[in-house]
């Protein structure tokens, strides 16, 4: 998971300012975790206390309200009946990759996506941004290799992965939606040669890049070693208690049994 927090808190000071090159310090000045990492973490718990997902993403939104979460989410985090408001946005494909660690076979990882979806993202497109990205990673970490990560989710979603991190860097602006960004995000990973060039492709794009950053950071982070030094980085951002679930959940994680293997062909 600190591969993704990592994304977002480097992505984080770019998002009104995008800079379009891969030349840029990482964790510059003015860096700081996200909504993205908040509600990642929310799932995250979730899933290891078995909880209900609106619960768990309402309740960390309202301790954590000052991390830039939108307007709409916010009114729905304060609510006391809280309802899905057919939202397409990438919330929840930021959101959504704890569950590829509990999936146990790929129709488990779409259904646990939709579900950590639909409780605010209940718009078609909405629930395809979280199936791809928890899709993505689910293969990453059963070995798949790029091209079939990329054959799969094209097949499935209908996303245009044929564009280069170049080509998309020359007109890509700022896009908020799962369709204009997920695609994206996606290939900023499977394009890298290993973690850190996921993220200095992902900020190279522009729009918003903290997510995009946390995206392609959390498929990278299962393709490649993550950089000790990014890792312990990003740690000193957390507060205590975002930092408390980060652990458990890399312990619980480890716990769990072998996932089946997926009915597609990996490797190929």
């Amino acid at each position: 998971m600190l591969g993704a927090i990592a994304g977002d808190i480097i992505g984080s000071i770019y998002e009104h300012a995008n800079i379009k090159t891969k030349n840029f310090r990482l964790f510059g000045d003015g860096c700081r975790f996200t909504d993205d990492t908040v509600c990642t973490i929310a799932v995250a718990d979730c899933l290891m206390n078995e909880g209900d997902f609106a619960d768990y993403l309402g309740r960390y939104t309202l301790r954590h309200h000052t991390r830039g979460f939108g307007g709409m989410f916010m009114r729905w985090a304060k609510q006391w009946e809280r309802e899905p408001y057919d939202s397409w946005g990438n919330g929840s494909a930021m959101r959504v990759s704890p569950v590829a660690h509990f999936a146990r076979d790929e129709g488990e990882v779409l259904r646990l996506a939709e579900e950590a979806s639909t409780v605010t993202h209940n718009h078609p497109d909405g629930i395809a941004g979280a199936q791809a990205t928890a899709l993505a990673m689910w293969m990453a970490m059963e070995g798949a290799y790029s091209s079939s990560i990329r054959q799969e989710i094209t097949k499935r979603f209908g996303y245009d992965l044929t564009q280069s991190v170049d080509d998309i860097r020359e007109w890509y602006t700022f896009d908020v939606s799962c369709a204009g960004s997920v695609p994206q995000a996606i290939t900023c990973a499977l394009e890298a040669t290993d973690y850190e060039d996921a993220i200095r492709n992902a900020v190279s794009i522009g729009g918003d890049t903290d997510t995009i950053a946390f995206v392609a950071g959390r498929i990278a982070e299962t393709m490649f070693e993550l950089p000790d030094e990014i890792a312990v980085t990003a740690r000193t951002y957390l507060t205590d208690d975002l930092e408390t679930v980060v652990d458990g959940f890399g312990g619980h994680v480890n716990s769990l049994d072998e996932p089946i293997q997926p009915a597609f062909e990996l490797n190929t």
